[in-house]
């Protein structure tokens, strides 16, 4: 992808299992939320909102604001098991500083076959986002089991992190399809390579 491009819909991650993992993954392969677009589908495809939510309101101001809390997820989550520096509690205090914030509010609404359906009660605010994503990640931090089912990607160069919820506690890739394909081919040609010589 060129640099300065939109990153299209699909090729966003959401498969780390939790909303504050899956905006660490907007940095790999390269930066995702290179715009307001991307930023705009990374909000509802993490489920932030709900589906069909105007965000037209959203603007490049915006950016700095996911791009910054990223970070400090990233701080906290690597660093977990770390000696704590000063940058990781300057991470902690700045997450649990967005996490005031009161999340966009939700209210239960008829749809169109009479079923009730989720909508925001009003057009979300930059804030009240950062807020239900930071709270997502001090969730995360502070549950034992969830803090120990981090898990890193162990891919070849693949710096993603997700939450090993899988039978056993065996899942060694952020994606099978991607990080675990890329495994099986490079074993297959390692054998095919052995047998040929």
């Amino acid at each position: 992808m060129a640099l300065g491009t939109a990153a299209a819909p699909y090729e966003l991650r959401f498969d780390a299992g939790r909303i504050c993992l899956d905006l660490l993954a907007t940095t790999h392969p390269g930066e995702r939320l290179d715009g307001t677009g991307p930023l705009q589908a990374w909000i509802t495809g993490s489920g932030l909102v709900p589906a069909g939510t105007p965000l037209a309101h959203a603007d490049p101001g915006w950016l700095p604001g996911f791009c910054e809390l990223r970070g400090h997820v990233a701080e906290l989550v690597r660093g977990r098991n770390a000696a704590r520096t000063r940058s990781y509690d300057l991470a902690l205090a700045r997450v649990n500083e967005l996490a005031v914030a009161a999340p966009p509010a939700p209210r239960a609404v008829s749809g169109e076959d009479g079923s009730l359906v989720r909508e925001l009660a009003g057009p979300p605010e930059c804030a009240a986002l950062l807020a239900a994503v930071a709270r997502d990640a001090v969730e995360l931090l502070t549950d034992p089991v969830a803090r120990a089912a981090i898990r890193e990607c162990e891919g070849d160069n693949c710096p993603l992190v997700y939450l090993d919820t899988s039978r056993g506690r065996r899942r060694r890739w952020c994606s099978s399809e991607v990080c675990g394909n890329r495994e099986r081919v490079a074993r297959h040609r390692r054998r095919a390579a052995l047998a040929r010589a």
